[in-house]
């Protein structure tokens, strides 16, 4: 039978404050840019602060690489922020600076944080920009079609073939290759008089002529052959080179160097030299546009020694400069029915994220700096002494959530001497050891690196005699576990990389 029925109930909600702090710590350090720089652009009552100029090397590179010059400091110091509390009490933490139910209370109008973000948002502020933005650095790299129809423009050819030779350089993807067929091509093609294959062969041959060699191939013994023939005459093995390009790409991949040489009737150390300058060729050519300038990270903090101490500082470059603009926010005070006002809520979000991004890099230096103690051993030795290590460790020593933890560490790098990394690197899986003890992944890859470079190319290591060396030196992994590990390094199988 119906009823009615009375229950209470708890659920945890957050705040919209919170949850902004939330969305502010996972974003990258580009992304909360952003951020900021659409508030400083839709919010009147934030402003960039331009008490002080500083100028910043910022160091950008891809992770990994090494960064021999980090961003020029004199001094490095350690900051010190106040712990921050778990995430269901950090809004109670970020209402030190004063009452945020009172859009009138002009004492907190004047919180800032100052860095580099001013120069690079596009603000209520007069000036040009300084170029400090990264993304303004990159120099724009022409594409591979932008390239093939400026040479095109060099020659000089009647509308029909101009438009022809246009149509098969947008057929080209992106490794430089025409995947379609010429009868299929045709076929798509609305012109008058109908279009003929012989046409589209003339218009290919001469897009394969416009710029490096083996553009326009449609198969990859087709992509190497031109870029054979472009060879020199006198160059070495070149005959030899072309034979095996053209018949014998198998052949070459499985490494059979005595049917090979059956097959050509060829000497030995002709086919050697074939091999090698087969080698060198480029099988995807027209990944050599438009594609590098785009690769960078901005780290979030750099790690210096100091004093033979691991100091820990945030980027200045990411900083933001922005504060709450004061004479807008008394006048704003001064007025009648301020509080019912809709610039109330404008000023409340405007002082919310002043104090949100300020706990983003002190929660980000807090991680950074225990990262930084747990992996000492890192900074100085390399990959082989990373120790394993979880968000657990992390969030247990600076006593917040795990879930915090992994905010803080998503998508954030981390400048040191020895490069630039993700602070995921410094998380390694823990692997056992015939000892008992544990060590990371990361070691196990470096060691595997090490004996991979040292071992002989003509008699390369399998992966079950790199499993037995490792469990030599009390490591110890399966046939399964190196394979993966070389596949991560991007490392061939041990018959792709004998040379003979």
């Amino acid at each position: 039978m119906p009823s009615i029925e009375l229950r209470t109930r708890q659920s945890l909600a957050l705040t919209p404050r919170l949850q902004q702090s939330v969305r502010l710590l996972q974003l990258s350090s580009l992304e909360f840019q952003q951020e900021l720089r659409t508030a400083l652009d839709t919010n009147p009552f934030l402003e960039y602060d331009s008490s002080e100029t500083e100028d910043v090397a910022l160091a950008t590179t891809s992770p990994g690489d090494e960064a021999g010059a980090l961003p020029s400091t004199d001094t490095v110091a350690t900051a010190e922020p106040d712990a921050m509390p778990a995430e269901a009490s950090s809004a109670d933490s970020m209402e030190s600076s004063g009452q945020d139910d009172m859009p009138g209370d002009a004492g907190d109008f004047g919180g800032e944080f100052s860095g580099d973000y001013g120069s690079r948002s596009s603000s209520r502020q007069n000036g040009d920009s300084d170029g400090s933005d990264p993304a303004e650095w990159a120099r724009s790299q022409p594409t591979l079609r932008e390239q093939l129809h400026d040479a095109l423009r060099l020659y000089r050819l009647d509308d029909r073939d101009r438009a022809v030779a246009r149509f098969i350089i947008e057929a080209l993807d992106d490794d430089g290759y025409l995947r379609q067929e010429l009868a299929d091509l045709a076929d798509s093609v609305d012109l008058e008089p109908e279009l003929t294959e012989d046409e589209l062969l003339v218009a290919l041959r001469l897009v394969q002529s416009l710029d490096r060699p083996g553009l326009g191939a449609r198969s990859l013994s087709e992509c190497l052959s031109l870029q054979v023939n472009a060879l020199p005459s006198d160059t070495p093995g070149r005959e030899v080179a072309r034979q095996i390009v053209d018949h014998h790409l198998e052949r070459l991949a499985r490494r059979e160097q005595a049917e090979l040489q059956k097959q050509i009737g060829c000497s030995a150390d002709e086919l050697r030299v074939a091999c090698a300058l087969v080698r060198k060729l480029d099988p995807k050519p027209g990944n050599c546009y438009g594609r590098t300038e785009d690769n960078y990270v901005v780290p979030d903090v750099i790690v210096r020694q100091v004093r033979n101490k691991w100091a820990v500082a945030i980027n200045p470059a990411v900083q933001p400069r922005a504060r709450i603009h004061r004479m807008y926010a008394e006048l704003f005070a001064q007025s009648a029915g301020a509080s019912r006002s809709p610039l109330a809520q404008q000023l409340q979000e405007a002082r919310w994220l002043i104090r949100n991004a300020q706990q983003r890099f002190d929660t980000i230096q807090r991680v950074a700096e225990c990262i930084v103690a747990h992996q000492k051993a890192f900074f100085q030795y390399g990959e082989i002494a990373l120790k394993p290590m979880v968000l657990r460790d992390v969030a247990d020593e600076l006593g917040l959530h795990e879930s915090t933890i992994s905010r803080a560490t998503g998508n954030k790098y981390m400048a040191t001497p020895r490069g630039i990394f993700e602070f995921k690197h410094f998380f390694p899986r823990e692997l056992g050891t015939e000892s008992g003890g544990t060590c990371s992944a990361a070691a196990v890859r470096a060691l595997l690196k090490e004996m991979i470079a040292a071992e002989n190319t003509r008699d390369p290591l399998s992966d079950v005699s790199l499993a037995k060396m490792l469990a030599d030196q009390g490591v110890l992994v399966a046939r399964r576990t190196v394979a993966k590990y070389r596949h991560l390094m991007k490392v061939p199988p041990a018959e792709l990389r004998r040379q003979v």
